[in-house]
């Protein structure tokens, strides 16, 4: 059986988390993010965003997200973590947050993408969970997949690459830079810009590459 994809209109102010600068995620729908740098720009959304967090995580990887690394980005406090001991219960625990509308954020890390089925599936929870969300009054809920490598997932919303870069001065800096590339969006073409940090960690600024 087929799901369908429901197609929607502009969006509105309050149907946006903001991404960086004048760039943003439509709530209500599920983002790929991928590269090495995934994590620290869910971290930037999570710092962008209030209530809780559900953060989905196989169980049997060794590395553990760092709640002293994520505190000067997100406070940590606001973590709801959970462990699936197999791929299907990733997909399963994202798509039961998703529906319930009860965390602003959701996210889940996969170590490898999912078929266009499941990201259907994830989609149809988080349309449910804004309605859930709406009724309270609360922001609907936001969909994250992290991904390694180029990432790849189905029928994903849009998907974004984050990596670090080079940074401009040969002297020490406490500025960090980063290459963030737009690779797909249902309305937009793909495009990169570069990101700097500031010193307090609190700012992204894109520039498109081109006029670096």
């Amino acid at each position: 059986m087929s799901l369908p994809i429901h197609h929607h209109g502009a969006s509105q102010p309050s149907d946006l988390c903001p991404l960086a600068g004048d760039l943003s995620l439509r709530r209500g729908r599920v983002h790929e993010f991928c590269g090495p740098s995934r994590i620290m720009l869910a971290a930037r959304i999570m710092a962008r965003t209030e209530g809780p967090v559900v953060w989905i995580r196989p169980g049997w990887v060794a590395e553990r997200l760092n709640a002293a690394g994520l505190q000067p980005l997100a406070d940590p406090a606001r973590l709801i973590l959970v462990q699936a001991g197999r791929d299907e219960g990733l997909l399963w625990a994202a798509e039961e947050a998703l529906r319930s509308g009860a965390a602003p954020l959701v996210v889940a890390e996969l170590l490898a993408p999912p078929a266009l089925t499941p990201t259907r599936r994830l989609h149809l929870a988080a349309e449910a969970g804004a309605e859930a969300a709406r009724r309270d009054g609360a922001p609907a809920p936001l969909g994250l997949i992290l991904l390694p490598g180029q990432g790849g997932a189905q029928g994903i919303e849009s998907r974004w690459h984050l990596a670090p870069a080079p940074s401009r001065s040969l002297l020490w800096s406490e500025e960090e830079s980063f290459v963030l590339t737009r690779l797909r969006a249902r309305l937009e073409p793909p495009a990169s810009w570069s990101l700097r940090c500031d010193p307090s960690g609190a700012r992204l600024e894109p520039r498109p590459l081109a006029e670096v």
